[in-house]
């Protein structure tokens, strides 16, 4: 009979990590735009309140998936996670790239979910302008920063990763001028919103450029920081 410490970890085969990518996007951008709405119908024209509104929804969903799905698929949830992941060899780049259409899937559904729930038609482009390169330079920060907090905590606090993520990410709405994207597919998926939580798709490519030079900036960084020891 074999020991605890004898027993082989079995990895989820690629389609459970895969529902569970797209589950796990699809719930997000759900959570991110629905919360949006009823906090912009709530808050009575003001913004702040609205915000924190959002802020403590996104928040709260991100430490909830991170830990239900993480143990499946790692609970990326995000292009630009992967893309690291793949470079630091923790994924194959087969696994990134089906990893990143799941995700791109699962938060545009995400995105129509939240607009039946509240009757609105299923998809409808956003008019809100987020351009400039102050809301550039905001998205660099916000996802080096998220890359940072995964990083880091990966390498010595693990089971903290999903309080440290949705920590994180709850300030980052109210330091950066972006409100912290953070996220390609969250992005494209915000594109389809014409409500609080929506941006120009003429901005989003910028926003997405933005997020992978914050990301690749975070894993040359913390790779440096905390060098990866042998398994």
């Amino acid at each position: 009979m074999k020991t605890i410490a004898e027993v082989e970890v079995v990895k989820p085969d690629l389609a459970r990590r895969l529902v569970a990518e797209g589950l796990g996007t699809l719930l997000l951008v759900a959570t991110v735009v629905g919360s949006g709405i009823m906090a912009e119908g709530l808050a009575g024209g003001n913004v702040a309140v609205a915000l924190l509104a959002n802020t403590f929804a996104t928040s709260a969903i991100l430490v909830i998936l991170i830990l239900a799905f993480g143990p499946l698929s790692g609970a990326h949830f995000n292009p630009v996670v992967s893309l690291v992941m793949a470079l630091r060899r923790e994924i194959s780049w087969s696994d990134f790239f089906a990893y990143v259409v799941v995700q791109i899937i699962g938060g545009v559904v995400g995105a129509m979910l939240a607009h039946v729930m509240f009757a609105l038609p299923l998809v409808a482009l956003s008019p809100t302008d987020r351009s400039g390169m102050a809301k550039m330079i905001s998205e660099v920060v916000a996802t080096f920063g998220l890359l940072g907090v995964i990083l880091s905590c990966a390498n010595h606090r693990q089971a903290a990763i999903p309080y440290a993520v949705a920590a994180y990410i709850g300030a980052a709405y109210w330091f950066t001028a972006s409100t912290s994207f953070a996220n390609p597919a969250v992005t494209i998926a915000r594109t389809l919103t014409a409500t609080f939580s929506g941006i120009r798709w003429p901005d989003a490519p910028g926003f997405i450029l933005a997020q992978i030079v914050g990301a690749l900036a975070a894993a040359l960084l913390f790779g440096w920081l905390f060098p990866r020891t042998a398994k």
